[in-house]
């Protein structure tokens, strides 16, 4: 099993899970800042844990430990749990509100 991982890192660095990870988290923090829209938030919110994901299981495999990939298991759950309860009261204002602009829900102070 040993001589596989490694076959594997010699044909893709760990430096490019590194980068790829990087630059997806990048573009998940530029979506949470930049956009106004709740659900492409949600959407970059979960392309900033699949990076961490993706990072998690690389180093997992590099080291031939699975503690990261269970890590990932757990991390992905709750993801999933996230998601859920998110859309959910997205769904909800929406139906008040008839928008998910994160700017029109300064209406709702009221």
């Amino acid at each position: 099993m040993m001589n596989v991982m490694l076959s594997i890192f010699s044909v893709v660095p760990i430096q490019y899970y590194i980068f790829i990870s990087a630059v997806l988290f990048c573009i998940g923090v530029l979506g949470v800042l930049f956009r106004r829209n709740a659900i492409i938030i949600f959407m970059s919110v979960e392309l900033m844990l699949n990076s961490v994901n993706l990072l998690l299981v690389a180093f997992s495999a590099y080291h031939n430990d699975a503690s990261g990939q269970v890590f990932v298991f757990f991390v992905m759950a709750v993801a999933a749990a996230e998601v859920a309860v998110g859309l959910s009261i997205l769904v909800t204002i929406y139906r008040n509100v008839h928008s998910v602009d994160i700017d029109e829900l300064k209406s709702l102070k009221h």
